[in-house]
């Protein structure tokens, strides 16, 4: 396919430079190749022929063959409309045009049989078709006979430059035609056999102009498995790469700082699964090569006492460790929590922030350079380029996806042997977009919450049960209990009709200010002194109730707040509500989160509230939050290092065809480690291809 990656878009009948300079802002259409890759969303059966008086306007689109008997125009300037009066011969229907009249009009000719197509509507109790697709019907017997016409997005944009869904359509096909069957094959022959895929020209042309349904499935499929094998076997082969070529320091050694740590003063015993996850790092950081692993694990299962355990290894073996969160609270949070944990062991600690102090600021990278600092934690400070270490051999990234690449390789650079690197999150990854997005990575799973944690009870309510709510919370207080009330906005939308934290925030205080309750309210416009004094007053119970928007998602640690009461939840996604509840239930006693809404609820919504309801495995509900949403609208698929920009392949639904074309790549590379025979020449090549468009970052995590 490179030869048509080539050739310019702007060379092709039909566009132009000015449709080519178009083509490119809106659809990153440069290319033969491009265009030949821009899908259809839909497909609309075109093999019905309906009569005039069949037509309904409650049809989706109706397709009928006719002549123009006359024309009318109606209004002035902004509010014209061309009317044609259609015929089939025994009935007559309206067709009309608000827009481009003066391209439309000349081009109608009398006496000819048309082909319209369109979505019927009423208007004066007369059917009409608002800009129907027209075409005459000997010009239609001699374009590309299909049977399922391709639908294809466009933007205002485009359509005002008469690029709508037809033009692309028609575009397609004049690439087609210029190319006459020349689509060079992107996959062996030897897979298009074993696997009965149909051949990349055939898939292509039936993918846009499909004769029946059966050969539209064959194109997909073929499509589809050709776009999630390249990406893993890109994957696989980078992994495989960074094996061999990244050493990394060799810890070997279990000393003072690990035994001290664990015989002494681990607080609690360590759950099975948080074990396991050490051991295999443990194995990881002694075998010499560069670790890059991936630690995932639901809200409160203790990844940073692991982090924490994993960084004493490291200073046993004379190196320094380093912790990079992605905000001032979180990378506060994690000090305040290892320095609690380290309170009778000789470790040196510090914090560095965009708010440290110059003169902190400076005795801290002096003594990171001399090595006198062992443990550093703080946020994108650390990849500044005056941060020098003597002798980095760990690097630990907390929620990784709110870290650029760049950024992340700035502190992968920071020593001559490439530090060890752990990427910790707690949004649980299904095994799918885990398997696209961190393939090359190693990965663990902390699937077990410490003992005594209790289950997070979950219940859903309408707005009109706001009193009995309140009149709960006041009970939790009364008990010692304080509240989280999240906002999904902080002040009032006319076009949205969801609560607002300002609203919300005065409702509440004059619930309750009768009863001497105090309360806190923090958001993403506040300064950050008086957000952190909020925060800090919440957190040391001088308030009872925290009303917020979304900014406490990440990086807030309220033992003894017990309730979550999430408002309009059907504004969230699964994840973000997830992420929400896991902010209570971090104490000893039973947490709830109370989900709020209105009656009136899109489906979807429904089935997000009814997830949340029945489970607080976060694996499950991230498997339920792909399938609802696709994987577009996972947070941080962008930033992630690996993001591929699919196509055709959908995460959500097309999981089972992703291990298999998986489980084909790593047949392959296990045969053939360097696809360097003659039968995998067209993967060589298309994987050089893949990696040219790509910057490798897979090698920082």
């Amino acid at each position: 396919m490179s030869e048509l990656s080539g050739i310019d878009i702007k060379f092709l009948a039909g566009v132009g430079p000015k449709k080519a300079s178009i083509l490119k802002q809106e659809l990153k259409i440069n290319s033969y190749e491009d265009l030949l890759y821009v899908f259809p969303y839909k497909y609309i059966d075109r093999t019905r022929f309906y009569k005039i008086s069949e037509v309904k306007a409650t049809m989706p689109y109706v397709q009928i063959v006719g002549r123009i008997t006359a024309l009318d125009e109606f209004g002035e300037k902004r509010s014209k409309r061309l009317v044609a009066y259609f015929t089939d011969g025994d009935d007559e229907l309206e067709l009309v045009w608000f827009k481009g009249i003066n391209f439309v009009k000349p081009s109608l000719k009398p006496d000819t049989d048309y082909v319209v197509f369109g979505k019927p509507s009423m208007f004066n109790r007369k059917i009409n078709i608002v800009h129907p697709e027209l075409e005459e019907e000997t010009k239609r017997k001699k374009r590309l006979e299909f049977n399922l016409q391709a639908f294809y997005l466009t933007s205002e944009k485009m359509k005002s430059s008469f690029l709508n869904s037809k033009a692309i359509s028609k575009l397609q096909e004049n690439v087609f035609m210029s190319l006459n069957g020349k689509i060079p094959e992107t996959l062996p022959k030897y897979i298009l056999e074993k696997l009965q895929l149909i051949n990349l020209h055939d898939a292509l042309v039936n993918i846009h102009f499909p004769k029946d349904t059966d050969i539209l499935k064959k194109a997909q499929y073929r499509l589809k498995f050709e776009e999630l094998f390249y990406v893993q076997l890109n994957i696989l082969r980078m992994k495989q790469k960074r094996k061999i070529q990244y050493k990394g320091h060799v810890f070997s050694r279990i000393g003072e700082y690990f035994n001290g740590f664990y015989h002494n003063e681990l607080p609690f015993q360590l759950t099975n699964a948080q074990k396991k996850v050490i051991r295999e790092i443990r194995n990881d950081l002694g075998s010499g090569r560069q670790m890059n692993r991936l630690l995932q694990g639901d809200v409160g299962s203790g990844k940073t006492l692991v982090g924490l355990m994993c960084m004493l290894i490291a200073l046993d073996n004379n190196a320094q460790a380093c912790l990079m969160a992605p905000t001032e609270i979180l990378a506060t949070q994690h000090l305040e929590t290892i320095q609690e944990f380290m309170q009778n062991m000789n470790v040196r600690i510090e914090l560095l922030t965009g708010s440290t102090k110059k003169r902190d600021r400076d005795r801290i990278h002096s003594d990171l350079e001399s090595g006198d600092l062992q443990i550093i934690i703080g946020t994108h400070a650390l990849i500044e380029d005056k941060v020098k270490f003597k002798n980095l051999g760990l690097v630990i990234i907390d929620e990784q996806h709110r870290f650029g690449v760049a950024q992340r390789a700035k502190l992968w650079k920071k020593n001559q042997l490439p530090p060890h690197v752990l990427v910790m999150t707690a949004t649980p990854i299904p095994r799918t977009l885990a398997m696209t997005l961190y393939g090359d990575l190693e990965v663990s799973v902390i699937d077990e919450l410490p003992p005594g944690r209790k289950p997070i009870h979950t219940v859903h309510y309408y707005d009109n049960k706001r009193l009995a709510i309140y009149d709960f919370m006041h009970k939790q207080i009364k008990l010692g209990r304080q509240i989280y009330m999240v906002y999904p906005m902080i002040s009032e939308s006319e076009k949205m009709d969801y609560k607002n934290l300002e609203e919300g925030f005065e409702n509440v205080n004059n619930y309750f200010d009768r009863f001497g309750i105090r309360i806190s309210m923090v958001h993403g416009k506040m300064k950050a002194d008086e957000k952190d004094m909020q925060m800090q007053n919440f957190a040391s119970g001088k308030t009872q109730i925290l009303v917020a928007t979304t900014v406490i998602e990440v990086g807030v640690n309220v033992p003894n707040a017990s309730v979550m009461v999430i408002e309009s939840t059907e504004r969230f996604g699964l994840s973000q509500l997830h992420q929400l509840r896991g902010r209570v239930g971090r104490g000893a006693e039973q947490s709830y989160c109370i989900l709020m809404s209105s009656h009136k609820i899109s489906n979807e919504s429904r089935k997000r509230i009814e997830t949340m309801v029945r489970t607080n495995d976060g694996f499950e509900i991230a498997e339920e939050d792909l399938k609802l949403r696709g994987p577009g609208d996972i947070e941080g698929t962008q930033q992630s290092g690996l993001s591929y920009d699919l196509k055709i392949a959908n995460l959500g639904k097309d999981g089972e065809l992703l291990q298999f074309a998986r489980n084909i790549a790593a047949k392959i590379l296990e045969q053939d480690e360097l696809l360097s025979s003659e039968k995998n020449f067209i993967l060589a090549k298309q994987l050089k291809r893949i990696q040219k468009a790509k910057i490798n970052w897979s090698v920082i995590s």
